[in-house]
């Protein structure tokens, strides 16, 4: 059995550690909670954005968007939204699991600096990381959204994907593949967007004559560039929500187990402390009896 003092010390370093954990909860619900205002915020935004998309679907003629245009898959890209920091439970390790999964060409464009090291560190095919700090301003996601669209449009990339953590709810975080471009038809884009709002919608049903200025084609090279960047924008808000709901929940859980150690600990003292103090009772019983 251990001594009453190394006991006390483990005690003192695991207390030290739960208001650590503690510390790091408290903070991390703060920024959940505006992640999660920010994420379900822009859900509208983006349906909006769709009603917009379903308006011009039956009035444009989609096989001369270079977005619409199916072409052979030879390099596919990927942009991996990952974490800046640790501390956030099996969160990052589920994404890199669908990394690994992939078997065909691929180039990586990364956020998030765990991403980035994962990345180099088993020597895949990185082509840019990029920087989005904790409020994820739509200007900081714009320039990795464009890169890739500019990628996709010059061949370097034949499709653009997102891997990242799905934002359900506070305890349940959903580590999926997105896929972004080429669209098959802006029917189905519209479909998977309302899909991933939540929301219940009419089918868009109005036929009465619209008339587009310019045009309806020139409204929709317009909007739907504009549109992808939205997109991915609402993904990293959505990925951003999942890292502080999953870092709360982790901080949390540590927070309860270096309680329950606390409790153990103490008790395993108690009894060393009585040990020690029958212990010296009965020696003194003994030295008594002796003389």
């Amino acid at each position: 059995m251990a001594s009453t003092r190394d006991i006390r010390r483990r005690i003192k370093s695991v207390k030290n550690t739960r208001q650590i954990t503690k510390a790091m909860e408290l903070v991390a619900a703060s920024k959940m909670k505006k992640a999660q205002a920010a994420a379900l915020a822009g859900r509208a935004y983006a349906q909006l954005m769709a009603d917009m998309l379903a308006a011009l679907a039956t009035r444009v003629d989609e096989s001369h968007h270079p977005f619409l245009t199916q072409r052979e898959v030879k390099t596919r890209g990927v942009l991996l939204i990952s974490t800046d920091k640790g501390l956030c439970g099996p969160l990052n390790a589920n994404l890199f699991k669908l990394v690994t999964d992939i078997k065909t060409p691929v180039k990586f464009y990364v956020i998030g600096r765990k991403g980035a090291q994962f990345i180099a560190r088993t020597k895949r095919n990185m082509v840019a990381d990029f920087t989005v700090s904790d409020r994820a301003a739509f200007s900081e996601v714009k320039v990795a959204s464009e890169f890739m669209v500019a990628q996709f449009l010059e061949g370097a990339i034949d499709t653009i994907e997102v891997i990242y953590p799905r934002f359900k709810n506070t305890l349940i975080q959903e580590s999926i593949v997105r896929p972004v471009l080429p669209l098959h038809n802006l029917k189905e884009f519209v479909a998977s967007v309302q899909a991933d709002t939540g929301a219940v919608r009419v089918p868009h049903t109005d036929d009465r004559e619209m008339l587009f200025e310019p045009g309806a084609n020139q409204v929709l090279e317009a909007l739907l560039p504009f549109y992808v960047n939205r997109n991915i924008y609402q993904l990293v808000l959505s990925a951003k929500a999942s890292e502080q709901s999953a870092r709360m929940v982790a901080m949390k859980t540590a927070k309860d187990n270096a309680t329950k150690l606390v409790g153990e600990l103490s008790l395993e003292y108690n009894k060393a402390r009585q040990a020690a103090i029958t212990q010296e009772i009965l020696e003194i019983a003994a030295s008594a009896f002796a003389a």
